[in-house]
């Protein structure tokens, strides 16, 4: 009988016991996937969104919120006239409910700017000018809406025609409602007010000179911060929270894993103090005891983990197509948060074997063999 055979008996003598430990801390590691995965994903969504706009600097209020607060558009201008600053563009975007959507990006976005240029149609056409009551949807929303070109969307206090169907090239752009700045701010009463400057700079521009650029925004706009569109949702102090949020909450779910490994082991270890007591009778050394528990434990950690990021694989595609969900990101489902959880799951496994193999390793081979 090898090493290995012992091991994986020792698992499969009380399958229900095992099975329902396997659950325990399956149920924690999908948790890790699902709550992480998501928000991972969705600050991956509006990086992606930024790069595909071909924003350089964001400027904007970030408070503790996930949107940032509202300012004068006339700071746009401002920034405008600053060295190195070759476009801008102001937006004001907030997430509504949107009928029977319960949240959806509405982007109210400068006419003429940049933000409009990726946009491809799909199907209609673009709103004729920046006073139009009208909008165009993204492909995602279009479809979470279930609208077509001629329909009409409510969006707080007006009911706007849909003119078009876009191609954002990416998952935050296609789940988005678009529209002239000016009608957005109608809609929502928030006349001359943006939250957003988005900028692009002169080609080549050297890092040192952004950072000054940073500064003399910031003389202009004290409130505000300026940053690069790959740091704006690291630096956000609200992405920081929901990130906090879901390694906290997983951690729960997590720790009832632990304890759940740890009970089994130590009736594995109660139940099996016979035969440890052969194993050292022969000749086995305490060590090799002990490596034999944490062999044990890690393997339920490792078969819980593998259990429990597929399950919180399928969960975060359910989530994706849901209508609370879909459109505002792409979960993330990368190898690295996958490897991330198994390794986690391995490591409640060993942790919780700690216990039972020191007390496994301090039987007595005289009374083990007698008891």
């Amino acid at each position: 009988m090898t090493f290995f055979t012992i091991v994986v008996r020792g698992l499969i003598r009380r399958p229900v016991r095992t099975g329902l430990t396997l659950v325990g801390i399956s149920i924690g590691i999908a948790a890790v996937v699902a709550l992480v995965g998501m928000a991972w994903g969705y600050e991956k969504s509006i990086e992606k969104q930024l790069d595909v706009i071909g924003v350089d600097l964001l400027v904007s209020n970030m408070s503790a919120g996930i949107m940032p607060k509202v300012f004068d558009e006339k700071i746009q201008e401002k920034i405008a006239k600053l060295p190195h600053v070759a476009e801008t563009t102001s937006v004001l975007m907030q997430l509504l409910s949107i009928e029977d959507a319960p949240m959806m990006m509405v982007s109210g976005r400068e006419w003429g700017g940049f933000t409009w240029n990726k946009l491809k149609i799909v199907e209609g056409r673009m709103p004729k000018d920046g006073s139009e009551q009208a909008v165009v949807l993204g492909t995602l929303a279009a479809e979470v809406l279930k609208k077509k070109v001629g329909d009409t969307v409510q969006v707080e206090t007006s009911e706007l025609a849909v003119v078009g169907i876009v191609d954002g090239g990416a998952v935050v752009e296609n789940g988005a409602i678009i529209l002239p700045i000016s009608v957005m701010q109608e809609a929502t009463g928030n006349q001359g007010r943006i939250n957003f400057v988005d900028i692009r700079l002169t080609p080549n521009t050297p890092k040192q000179t952004v950072e000054e650029l940073g500064k003399q925004i910031q003389v202009i706009f004290p409130e505000g911060r300026a940053r690069d569109a790959s740091e704006v949702v690291s630096a956000n102090q609200g992405f920081r929270i929901a990130r906090a949020m879901s390694w906290s909450t997983s951690l729960l779910a997590i720790v009832v894993g632990v304890l759940g490994v740890m009970n089994t082991m130590l009736m594995t270890v109660f139940e099996r103090t016979h035969e440890i007591g052969i194993l050292l009778a022969v000749g086995w050394k305490r060590r090799r005891i002990v490596y034999m528990v944490l062999c044990e434990s890690a393997l339920l950690g490792f078969l819980g983990g593998v259990t429990g990021v597929t399950l919180g694989a399928l969960g975060l595609k359910i989530l994706e197509f849901t209508p609370a969900i879909r459109g505002l990101l792409e979960p993330d489902l990368s190898p690295k948060l996958m490897l991330i959880s198994v390794a986690i799951a391995v490591v409640v496994g060993v942790i919780s074997g700690l216990y039972p193999a020191w007390r496994s390793s301090r039987l007595s081979p005289s009374l083990a063999i007698h008891g």
